[in-house]
């Protein structure tokens, strides 16, 4: 039993790495090392149709790699970089890595850029307040009028369809999507959640440097940007700061005054004339003596 175990184990040594395993971990360290960007994204729950579309749309942006785990893992540890290294917390199942000349945030970018909407599932988080508009249905009077009442919308049949009666918020932003819900959302054809790749970490070569959390949600950014230079418009119009942004301002400020000073102005100098009229008028009138006194009768 012994001599069995031990030739056992000398096959075990013997057993050489598959060839085409060893060239897709030489591939993945090559591109890691010539590579600007190297990006980690969530693969989990993204049809492979469109994966292969979102990879169409990358051509000539971005190289995509699928790879296990521990593929990955060893093209990792073949770079021997300290700062590269810290990488590896990120790496995990269901991953796709991203190889471009951009850098991470413009990449992540793209990725947002090419999500595309799908039904929710039982589960799901709402993404945002799920409102819906009054209007007609292509849903024929039956179960359906039970359901869509049941998540609080009234309907009406009209010409033999559904016709949604009021607006009506059925689930809002950060709530847990129910069954009913998400049923009811599949067949009003209502598609709230966004399906895509999901950016994880990423390195970038220029900086030395792995960025996590760079998943960009554009719209939330777009509005944030939007209040702050309002806020900073406001302020350098509050301090008197001039710059071709806030010319505008000034200028616009600059005519409301002249406006309000003219105002200002013609009340004070119609006040006076308007004073003595008012003097002139509230005076008594007077007569002189000769006009007061009587005339003596004339001599028969």
């Amino acid at each position: 039993m012994i001599a069995k175990k031990k030739q056992t184990d000398k096959k075990i040594e013997k057993r050489e790495v598959p060839e085409y395993k060893i060239k897709i971990v030489a591939d993945l360290a090559d591109k890691m090392k010539k590579s600007r960007t190297v990006l980690i994204a969530s693969t989990r729950g993204l049809p492979s149709s469109q994966f292969h579309e979102i990879k169409k749309n990358l051509r000539g942006k971005a190289i995509i790699r699928v790879a296990k785990k521990s593929a990955v893992l060893r093209a990792v540890d073949s770079i021997a970089k300290a700062s590269f290294d810290k990488i590896k917390e990120n790496i995990g199942a269901d991953i796709a890595l991203f190889f471009s000349e951009l850098d991470p945030f413009t990449l992540s970018g793209l990725l947002a850029d090419n999500k595309s909407a799908a039904k929710a599932k039982a589960g799901d988080i709402a993404p945002e307040d799920i409102n819906v508009e009054p209007g007609p249905t292509n849903l024929v009077p039956g179960p359906a009028i039970s359901e869509l009442s049941g998540v609080g919308l009234k309907v009406a049949v009209e010409g033999g369809k559904l016709a949604i009666k009021l607006p009506h918020t059925i689930i809002y932003a950060g709530e847990v999507i129910k069954e009913n819900v998400a049923s009811v959302m599949a067949k009003l054809d209502i598609k709230p959640m966004k399906v895509g790749f999901e950016p994880i970490a990423a390195y970038d070569k220029e900086d030395d440097k792995v960025y996590v959390g760079i998943k960009i949600d554009k719209k939330k950014a777009h509005e944030e940007l939007k209040e702050m230079i309002g806020s900073a418009l406001g302020f350098a119009v509050s301090r008197g700061y001039m710059t071709k942004e806030t010319a505008s301002c000034f200028i616009a400020k600059a005519g409301r005054e002249e406006i309000a000073l003219s105002s200002l102005l013609d009340k004070k100098t119609s006040q006076p004339a308007e004073n003595s009229t008012q003097a002139q008028t509230s005076q008594p009138s007077q007569t002189s003596p000769q006009e007061t006194a009587v005339q003596p009768a004339a001599s028969s």
